[in-house]
Order: structure tokens, then sequence, then C-alpha cells
């Protein structure tokens, strides 16, 4: 009641809630579980650290007036850290910079040749070589520390390979879903406890039985951008089922909703092939045709009939 509560009180009233097995325990992995979810966490920190870094160096490259990114689709593979490497050193001519250009980035030695003219300055190479020092220094700590995430690893290593079939999860991304959910799912109870915890389950806005739409839960962070990086990667896969998930939620409400519904796809997925120990059963990209054939075919035909067709359908022989 107003202006009777203290925090001894609140004390009280929680002990008397715990006291009357009122309030849930929380979900504590154990000792390897959380040592993994630091190693993990770890590496995701060392990764945007990286991502600045190589922002911070084509920063620098626009500012010498060097267009390399709008030539090479990744200015830091082999050619593109060749190309930097010599831009450092200052001694060859945009041709010869050009010329250090492998594979199939050769076809595009001329345009490379006309973004390599600019302006750099003794300064500029000044940074990009601290920049291009920090960045070897930052991968040698990535490669270090995954190597020590993999042995860390070992004992959930079947489930941590079951959750790589599912599609846009890789090896880092099932990592994280082993670290932060862990493998034994009987602490969730169903999948969508295990959902709404990760933060990725649709929120609840009801009002005089009518729903409203309402934003995400708040959650674990670190696997909610997980799972929201899984996504996006599993909508550029082709012919699954996720694929077509995510495209046809992206042509109705955008790549933000597209994102969050197949993320929740993809944890309750997770959720099933820890607690069965199976890998991930692809449904195909025609599922949801499939589901609804006779809603589909009712489409098809309608539009059809619009353009002005009789249409007849016949099923194909066997």
């Amino acid at each position: 009641m107003p202006g009777r509560k203290t925090d001894v009180k609140d004390a009280e009233w929680l002990a008397e809630l715990l006291a009357l097995g009122l309030i849930p325990p929380s979900f504590v992995p154990d000792r390897g579980l959380r040592a993994l979810r630091d190693l993990v966490r770890f590496r995701r920190s060392l990764v945007e650290a990286r991502t600045d870094c190589r922002n911070r160096i084509l920063g620098v490259l626009e500012g010498a007036g060097i267009k390399l990114a709008s030539v090479a689709t990744d200015v830091f593979g082999v050619s593109g850290t060749a190309m930097l490497q010599a831009i450092v050193a200052g001694h060859l001519t945009p041709a010869e910079i050009a010329d250090l250009a492998k594979g199939r980035l050769r076809k595009k030695r001329a345009a490379l040749e006309l973004a390599l003219h600019g302006s750099v300055t003794d300064d500029h190479r000044l940074m990009l070589d601290l920049l291009l020092g920090s960045l070897n220094d930052t991968e040698g700590r990535i490669a270090a520390i995954e190597t020590h995430i993999n042995v860390r690893l070992e004992p959930y290593r079947q489930d941590h390979l079951n959750l790589t079939t599912i599609p846009g999860v890789d090896w880092a991304g099932a990592a994280s879903i082993v670290a932060e959910l862990g493998t034994d799912m009987a602490v969730f109870g169903t999948a969508g406890r295990a959902a709404a915890w990760s933060g990725v389950a649709p929120g609840n806005n009801e009002s005089g039985g009518r729903r409203r739409r309402a934003g995400a839960r708040k959650g674990n962070v670190h696997l909610k951008t997980t799972l929201h990086t899984a996504a996006v990667a599993a909508g550029r896969t082709k012919h699954t089922y996720l694929a077509d998930k995510y495209h046809r939620i992206r042509a109705r409400g955008g790549p933000g909703i597209a994102g969050g519904a197949v993320a929740h796809k993809i944890l309750i997925a997770a959720f099933h092939i820890l607690a069965r120990k199976v890998t991930y059963r692809e449904l195909g990209a025609d599922y949801l045709d499939r589901r609804a054939k006779q809603r589909v075919q009712r489409t098809i035909v309608r539009r059809l009939e619009r353009l002005g067709y009789d249409v007849t359908l016949r099923p194909k022989a066997a």
C-alpha cells in the first residue's frame, strides 16, 4: 500500500512467496556451460572489434579517395590484403597494385586501377599500418579463442553437430545456442517457454477480447542476436522451408519482422533437436503450399480467371 513500502517488507514478502513455492527457479547452467558461455561471449566481443577495425580501414581509404570497396567484394581477402599492404608501403603505382589481384578479381584490373587512384598521404599510410596490425592481432585472438571453444564443446559435440544441420546456423551460431540455451530442455519444459526466455516469442497485448500487435519480448540478448543472424542467413539459402517462410513474411512486413519470425522458428527447431537428440528435418520450400493446397489452388485459379482464362485443373498421372 502507498506509504508502507520498505526494503524490509519487500524482503519479507519475497521470502514468504519463496516459502510457498510461488517463485519459479531461475535457469542456472552447470559449470561447464558457464565456462563455455563466457568464451562464446568473449568471441562475440572480439568479432565486433574486428568489424569496427575493418570499418575504420574502409573509412581511411574513402578519406584518401581510394574506392577499393566499390570494386572488390571482399576488401580483406587475399587480394585485398595484398593491395592494402602495397598501399601502406607506398612504392607501387595503381596499375602495379591492381596487378596483385588474384582469381576472378583479375578480370576487374581496369576498374581496380581507376579505384586505386587517390591522394594517399603519409598520415593515411600510418593509420592504415596501425589498423592492419590491430586487425591481424584481433584475428589471432579470435582464432585462439575458437580453438579453446572447440575444446570446451567436446562434451556437447553431438548436440553441436545436430544444430549445424539447421539452415543458417553455422559453427559459431551452434556454439552460441549450446552455451546460452544448454542441452537439457527439461529446464524449460516446452518450446514456447524456451522461446519466451530467449526473447524471440511474440509479446501479448490483449484488452477487451481484442489482440493487438505487440513487439518481441526482452530476453537473452546474446542468444537473440545469434538467432536473428541465423535467420538472415537462412533467408539466403535455396530450396528450404525457412527461406520460403522468410520471403513470404518479408513481402508483407519487411525484413525486421521476417527475421524475428524465422528466428522464432529456428529456436523451436533447436529446442526439439536438443530435446530429442536428432538432426534437423527439412520440410522443403513447397511445404506451406502443400499444407494449404486447396487455398493455393483457389488463389491461382482466381487470378487466372481475372486475366480472362477458363481454367480446368486435371491431376497429373502417377
